[in-house]
């Protein structure tokens, strides 16, 4: 089981379809033409979409903030943070604190990076990792490497 869609309020359908086209990678899918809704495709294989509802349309108005997570492999995730901040794009950690490095929260365990699309929207790169979790865990990837090289080592 996964999550196929979402869907988001957005000022400008053509603005925000830009956005996560150019700047995210996102496969364009559909505009309906009787309608100011546009839709994506997030990742391969058609397994995965987002609706972007311009104003006045059912879920257009108002213009809620959102928050939507990508899942993306380690190695997407450790230059997105770059590639993203070339885009004029700033990103956060878990802190929200600007860094293009990202954080680690513990319990799942999973590394991520935040940023915002032109609407507000809090986007995530998310990517969950094969450690150990550590619910107590909340901080920066080199920590937590670090914190896991340390516990690799006590161990017997």
């Amino acid at each position: 089981m996964y999550l196929y869609e979402t869907h988001l309020p957005v000022a400008s359908t053509r603005t925000s379809a830009g956005f996560y086209v150019e700047a995210l990678g996102l496969t364009f899918a559909y505009r309906d033409p009787s309608r100011d809704i546009a839709f994506l495709w997030i990742g391969e294989g058609r397994r995965s979409m987002l609706g972007l509802w311009g104003p006045g349309t059912q879920y257009g108005t108002p213009l809620r903030k959102s928050h939507l997570a990508i899942s993306v492999t380690l190695p997407e995730l450790m230059t997105a943070g770059k590639k993203l901040n070339d885009l004029g794009i700033p990103t956060y950690n878990f802190a929200r604190e600007e860094t293009t490095e990202p954080s680690v929260i513990g319990w799942m365990p999973s590394a991520q990076l935040y940023f915002e699309d032109p609407d507000g929207h809090l986007l995530e790169f998310i990517a969950l990792l094969d450690d150990q979790p550590d619910p107590d865990f909340i901080g920066s990837f080199s920590k937590w490497k670090k914190r896991a090289s340390l516990v690799a080592h006590a161990k017997p």
